[in-house]
């Protein structure tokens, strides 16, 4: 795909608030066996797009600000301070934390670069890991992955305008095109959720880059009269069948060796064709996928308790009036239910005992241009057995 950054600017400008009492709402009405949420307190705000995150073992919280290509330390009192700045056309994100080093990922803005990169966690030089464009380059993994119409006739396909940007085929194979969008360091390797490439790759001590699996194309999707309208196919393409690219967008560790992975549908994330998004969880020895869960709307990144097998996935805009909300998946369940009603939640950790989200995260102003009002919001989980890490595994 293209990016996700891209497909959800064509979404509709998200606003909401949320607080205590919304909290205790919606407290009361997830099962008993989730541990429900304490009163929020804000980190910091003044945020430029904050779409990562990570949170290491002293309670520093490490945030992109991909747009402004930032990477910003906050400490335990809200001060800010940025520790890395992404080159010219580039972005910054896919943001992780493993003892006293910090992982993140520059792109550029055409995808023609993309580097896996660390830093200390007190700043100083950037290092760089691995060449993730060089890979995507050399293996293209999704490349065997066909997605865009089905079955549609020629004499339509060739009505659609070439000119158009960005122009997309009726149906095409998959691309070169990198955009990674999380990271997951563990003790031998670091994985790698890439938008992009559709593919979850993993990265070697040596820095070596080889492909762990490839998320298969979206079940075929009836097109409708808006959907045509809005990218601009011509009307013959109504009613035909049409598979999204699956986009992956975070990868997580769980209880059982596996990695578990947020996955938007590749098209519009609003809920114009239903709640598409998706919680995959994907086998890191042989790259079996199973699907955990779906009903999402711009599911961005998720969390997995270590203990309990709990996941949260924030959905950005998900919840009433596609404002945006964090679910949760209860352990051993497939059924998503609303926990946080937030507006425009991107990223999440759990750390401590606590949910470290960013809010207000994609929010655009009158023109279309995203906001630079994110904020990194904590709340504290009640009950017991749920100060287990998400870090440092």
């Amino acid at each position: 795909m293209r990016t996700p950054t891209a497909l959800l600017a064509v979404t509709a400008t998200v606003i909401a608030s949320f607080g205590a009492a919304a909290a205790a709402q919606a407290a009361d009405d997830h099962r008993s066996d989730v541990p429900p949420p304490g009163d929020s307190r804000v980190l910091a705000d003044g945020l430029m797009t904050p779409l990562s995150l990570g949170v290491n073992r002293d309670g520093d919280v490490f945030v992109s600000q991909d747009f402004a290509g930032k990477l910003t330390k906050i400490d335990s009192d809200g001060h800010k301070t940025d520790i890395a700045q992404a080159g010219p056309d580039r972005s910054l994100g896919a943001v992780s934390t493993r003892g006293d080093t910090v992982y993140f990922v520059e792109t550029a803005n055409d995808h023609t670069y993309s580097k896996l990169m660390s830093v200390s966690s007190d700043g100083g030089d950037t290092e760089e890991v691995a060449d993730l464009y060089e890979h995507e380059a050399d293996e293209n993994p999704d490349q065997d992955n066909t997605y865009g119409f089905v079955d549609l006739p020629d004499s339509c396909a060739n009505q659609i305008d070439q000119t158009k940007f960005p122009f997309i085929p009726a149906t095409y194979d998959g691309v070169v095109d990198t955009n990674p969008f999380a990271t997951l360091p563990l003790e031998n390797e670091i994985y790698v959720a890439d938008a992009g490439a559709n593919a979850i790759l993993r990265v070697n001590h040596d820095g070596t880059v080889e492909t762990v699996a490839v998320l298969p194309p979206r079940d075929p999707i009836e097109t409708t009269a808006e959907l045509v309208a809005s990218v601009g196919y011509p009307e013959c393409a109504i009613g035909y069948d049409y598979r999204f690219e699956p986009v992956p967008t975070d990868v997580e560790l769980g209880p059982d060796g596996w990695l578990y992975v947020t996955s938007l549908p590749g098209g519009p994330e609003s809920d114009i064709l239903g709640a598409r998004g998706s919680v995959f969880k994907v086998n890191p020895d042989d790259g079996d996928i199973e699907l955990v869960a779906d009903g999402f709307v711009g599911a961005t990144n998720l969390t997995v308790s270590q203990r309990t097998g709990t996941i949260w996935v924030t959905e950005l805009f998900g919840g009433d009036n596609d404002k945006g909300q964090v679910s949760v998946i209860p352990a051993g369940s497939d059924d998503p239910e609303e926990y946080l009603d937030l507006r425009s939640p991107a990223a999440i950790e759990l750390r401590h005992g606590s949910l470290y989200v960013t809010t207000d995260a994609f929010v655009l102003d009158a023109s279309g241009a995203p906001q630079p009002i994110g904020t990194v919001t904590e709340v504290p989980l009640g009950g017991d057995g749920h100060s287990d890490d998400s870090g440092d595994h």
